[in-house]
C-alpha cells in the first residue's frame, strides 16, 4: 500500500513538473506572441534622464545611450528626438551628453526613465511631416485595416509595413525622403494593431500569417492605380513582405523589396526575447515549443521556406551584427545565395529596427541608389 502512495506522488510530483513546464513556456513565448505594439522591447535597457539643458540631455551611461546615430526618447507620456553623443560636453563620469534636437510631446525632467526607439516622429504624416495623407481602409482577410495613403505622382507604389513592438509611425522616418521622390507610399496598420482586427487566437504570428494583410495592400494599391509597388517592412514586417512577395497572387506586381533588420529566423528572435526578460536558458527550448504549439510556426528559418530559390525580385537588406533580436547571419545567407539579386548594406552599431537612426544620410543614399531604377 505505501509502494502505491509513493508511485501515486511521484507520478503527481510529475505531472504537476509538466504542467509547470508548459506554463513556463507560455509564458515565455508571449513576449514575441503579445508584443504589445508602440510598447518597447525587452532587449532596450531603461535609461534615467540625469538633466537637461539648452539642446543638450544627460542620459545613463550605457552601450544604448552612446549608440551613434539620431533616435527617438521615449518615457512614459514624453517622446524626444537625441542626435549624436557630445564627447565634449562637460558630465560625471556615470552619464551620456547627447544633442537634445526637440521635445515632440511631454516634458523631460530628472529621474524620467526613458528608452531609445527608432521612431523619431509621432502622430500621423500631416501632424508629424506636414504631408498631406489619406485615411484609407484597406480591405483584409480578418476585417477592414487602416492605412495611411500619401499621394504622389509615380507609379509606382511603396507599401511600408512595421514589426515588432512598433507601429505604422516607423515608416514616418523615411516617408519625408519617399516623398520627395514623388513615391506614392501606403503605411498599413495590420492584424493585431490598434484599430485592425484581431487574429483568431490573439497571438502575433511573426509574420507567418500576417503577410496576407500584405497582399490585401497590394490588391488595395494596384486597384487605385499603382501599377508596380516595392514591400518596405522592418523586422516581422520584413518577413511579411518577403512571404507576400513569395505568395502573393499579385506578386509580378512586386518590383523591389527593402528589407531592415529581416526576422528570418524566429526561434532566435524568441529565444532573445525571452531572455532579455530574464527567462532560465533551461527553458527557452521550451517556449520555443510552446510558440510552435500556439502558432503551428514551421521550425525551419523564413529565407529557407519563403524566399524561392530563384529570387527575381531586386532586394535591399539592411542588417548588422549589433541586432540581439533578429539575427544578422541569415541576412548575410541570404545575399550570399542570391548574389544577383539581393544588396546587403551592413550597418553597425544600430539595434533591431534601427538601421536608418544609425546613419540617416548614408541610409537614405543607398535606398535612393536602388530605388532609380524602379521609379
Amino acid at each position: 500500500m505505501r509502494a502505491v502512495k509513493a508511485a501515486a506522488s511521484a507520478l503527481g510530483v510529475v505531472f504537476a513538473a509538466g504542467a509547470a513546464s508548459v506554463a513556463v513556456g507560455r509564458l515565455a513565448s508571449d513576449v514575441a506572441l503579445k508584443a504589445p505594439p508602440g510598447g518597447p522591447l525587452p532587449t532596450e535597457p531603461r535609461l534615467t534622464v540625469h538633466s537637461t539643458a539648452a539642446g543638450r540631455i544627460a542620459l545613463t551611461r550605457a552601450f544604448a545611450s552612446q549608440r551613434p546615430g539620431t533616435y527617438g526618447l521615449t518615457g512614459h507620456g514624453s517622446h524626444a528626438v537625441v542626435g549624436g553623443v557630445l564627447d565634449g560636453a562637460p558630465h560625471a563620469a556615470d552619464t551620456v551628453v547627447r544633442r537634445l534636437e526637440r521635445v515632440t510631446h511631454g516634458t523631460l525632467e530628472p529621474g524620467d526613465r526613458v528608452w531609445l526607439t527608432p521612431n523619431t516622429h509621432i502622430g500621423d504624416p500631416r501632424t508629424a511631416l506636414g504631408l498631406d495623407h489619406d485615411d484609407v481602409d484597406v480591405p483584409g482577410e480578418l476585417g477592414t485595416l487602416p492605412a495611411w495613403a500619401v499621394p504622389a505622382a509615380r507609379d509606382t507604389w511603396v507599401i511600408a509595413v512595421h514589426g515588432l513592438g512598433a507601429t505604422r509611425e516607423h515608416a514616418l522616418n523615411v516617408m519625408e525622403f519617399l516623398h520627395h521622390h514623388r513615391f506614392p507610399v501606403l503605411a498599413l496598420a495590420y492584424r493585431g494593431d490598434p484599430g485592425a482586427p484581431r487574429s483568431p487566437d490573439g497571438l502575433n504570428h511573426l509574420g507567418e500569417t500576417e503577410w496576407r494583410d500584405v497582399d490585401a495592400a497590394i490588391r488595395y494599391a494596384v486597384r487605385f492605380g499603382a501599377e508596380q509597388v516595392v514591400l518596405y517592412g522592418w523586422s516581422t514586417g520584413a518577413t511579411m513582405a518577403l512571404r507576400a512577395a513569395t505568395y502573393s497572387p499579385l506578386r509580378d506586381r512586386v518590383a523591389g523589396l527593402v528589407l531592415d533588420s529581416p526576422v528570418l529566423d524566429w526561434t532566435a528572435t524568441l529565444r532573445a526575447l525571452a531572455a532579455a526578460r530574464r527567462t532560465p536558458g533551461v527553458l527557452l527550448p521550451l517556449a520555443v515549443r510552446a510558440a510552435q504549439g500556439r502558432t503551428g510556426l514551421p521550425a525551419a528559418p523564413v529565407d529557407q521556406t519563403a524566399v524561392p530559390p530563384e529570387l527575381r525580385t531586386p532586394t535591399l537588406l539592411f542588417h548588422g551584427p549589433d541586432d540581439v533580436v533578429a539575427p544578422w547571419d541569415p541576412s548575410r545567407r541570404l545575399a550570399a545565395r542570391h548574389p544577383g539579386r539581393v544588396t546587403l548594406r551592413t550597418v553597425r552599431d544600430a539595434p533591431h529596427g534601427a538601421m536608418w537612426n544609425a546613419d540617416p544620410k548614408a541610409y537614405e543614399e543607398a535606398l535612393r541608389r536602388f530605388l532609380t531604377p524602379l521609379m
